[in-house]
């Protein structure tokens, strides 16, 4: 597997003339780059492509098939039911592997600049890359569509671009790009053809109209069926099923039910999980219970048989070799990891037990979220030694090259993200464990107790191999530097 991967989703206003498509995906298949999965609707006017790829290639990829889109797709002549400001409507980027949220920053702004540059299409960053917060919403952002943004963009400040002039592509109109978590594309069909019960549906289920957190909706007609669309911007938080439960919850309200659900794109195994344990209602459900998942553990070598000290055994002794690599910092990540699975197993074992049906809520949600935080942890663990690995590499190109120490500041930089993400995780699995103490079985309070220690220990060793790395930039190189030094020590202190 490559060192770093990143997944790119982007959304084209094209769901019809498959030849176009057919286009677009020929443009960005381009090295290092994976075609997953893409998705025509043709009442949508619309397609989803799912790529993924190294961090460079992928943002070539990107940059290409929204030149490509540019050619074929004319917006004046363009109709569908979605909401559409550009040929290339949306191009979010995904961190996967060996990459973090703020990287796919970085290339979203590269990216947003290159499409500027190369194409004349102006482009504005959303999600977690949006310089304002109003744009944070891609709602926000698309509101008008490309009709409404042609009109406005010349002459409203708060239209203005963040990348290129303030004019639209004459038939490309402008592009959104931006970094987020894994989205979920979630559409339920209703058996009715009413598409103001679905827009009802949608507005009390969608948050931004005080519904569920992390869920956006819609309401629109297709294939003579109306449809409540949906997106999960975070399915650890909200899942799945408990948003299908209120759309059916809903639609009972207006004498319909839903006949069918689809998933545009991909969705997490996580996510199927969450629904499977949900729905079958599974005690002291894991998802190492599940054939695939522990043969994969098993052959890849994260998982051993015969006894648990043959599967933590190979890792203690690797911290035990004389190498820098795995150290203290795969050390945090590892007890991390143990203090939300202690946690975890704590609380599922108290959930849908009688003497803790009151907290049943309590118990889901932090299920829900220790779940992802132990997966995220225990990712971190290589994620550690391999940015060390970057940093000695760092250092051996800035003694051959005499870059000024920018290269090691840029390794540095990631190196220090890693162990600052640890931190933050174990807060959280910290406060998630401390939270479950009087709402779960008394006699495991010790496990509890242990999960809290093990929490604190990961937040001081990763909080330490911030510092190193803090104190080993060479400041004034670069404003973005300086700030990123005074940004991470603040969340440091707060910490």
């Amino acid at each position: 597997m490559p060192n770093t991967l990143v997944e790119c989703v982007p959304n084209f206003s094209e769901g019809r003339d498959k030849a176009k498509v057919d286009a677009i995906v020929e443009a960005m298949k381009i090295p290092g780059v994976y075609l997953l999965d893409r998705e025509m609707d043709a009442d949508h006017n619309r397609c989803v492509i799912t790529l993924v790829g190294e961090r460079e290639a992928i943002q070539e990829a990107a940059i290409r098939g929204v030149g490509k889109a540019a050619e074929l797709i004319d917006l004046t002549q363009h109709q569908g039911a979605h909401p559409r400001m550009g040929a290339a409507d949306v191009v979010p980027f995904i961190p996967i592997e060996g990459v973090t949220i703020e990287d796919c920053i970085a290339m979203a702004k590269h990216v947003g600049a290159e499409i500027a540059k190369r194409f004349g299409i102006p482009v504005y960053l959303y999600e977690a890359a949006a310089v304002l917060p109003e744009r944070q919403n891609l709602e926000n952002v698309r509101r008008g569509q490309f009709e409404g943004i042609r009109a406005e963009i010349a002459t409203n400040p708060a239209r203005r671009p963040d990348f290129g002039e303030p004019r639209v592509h004459p038939t490309a109109g402008a592009t959104v790009v931006g970094a987020r978590k894994f989205l979920v594309a979630y559409n339920v069909f209703l058996n009715t053809t009413d598409v103001d019960v679905a827009k009802k549906i949608a507005k009390t289920v969608r948050f931004s109209s005080g519904g569920m957190r992390f869920v956006k909706g819609a309401g629109f007609l297709v294939r003579g069926m109306a449809q409540v669309s949906l997106n999960l911007t975070d399915f650890e938080q909200t899942p799945i099923h408990r948003v299908f439960e209120l759309v059916k919850r809903e639609a009972a309200r207006y004498g319909v039910m839903p006949v069918s659900s689809e998933i545009v794109g991909l969705i997490p195994k996580a996510a199927l999980e969450q629904a499977a344990e949900w729905f079958l209602q599974i005690e002291n459900f894991d998802s190492s219970l599940i054939l695939e998942n522990r043969l994969s553990a098993v052959m890849s070598g994260k998982m051993a048989v015969g006894g648990l000290r043959a599967g933590v055994e190979p890792f203690v002794e690797q911290l035990a070799a004389p190498t820098a690599t795995p150290g203290g910092g795969s050390a945090s990540a590892a007890a991390g990891a143990m203090a939300a699975g202690l946690a975890h197993m704590v609380a599922s074992m108290s959930r849908g037990k009688k003497a803790y049906l009151q907290y049943e809520t309590q118990l889901s949600e932090a299920i829900a979220r220790l779940a992802p935080l132990r997966e995220e942890l225990k990712a971190a663990i290589d994620s550690d030694a391999e940015s060390y690995n970057v940093v000695m590499k760092a250092y051996r190109a800035a003694r051959e090259t005499d870059d000024g120490g920018v290269g090691v500041n840029a390794a540095l930089r990631h190196a220090t993200s890693v162990p600052l993400g640890v931190a933050e995780r174990s807060a959280e699995a910290k406060k998630i464990a401390e939270s479950l103490k009087p709402i779960t079985n008394p006699n495991m309070a010790s496990d509890l107790i242990t999960a809290v220690a093990l929490a604190q220990a990961a937040i001081t060793g990763a909080l330490s191999n911030v510092e190193i790395n803090l104190g080993s930039m060479k400041a004034g190189l670069s404003t973005d530097d300086d700030a990123f030094i005074a940004t991470t020590r603040a969340k440091a202190a707060n910490l």
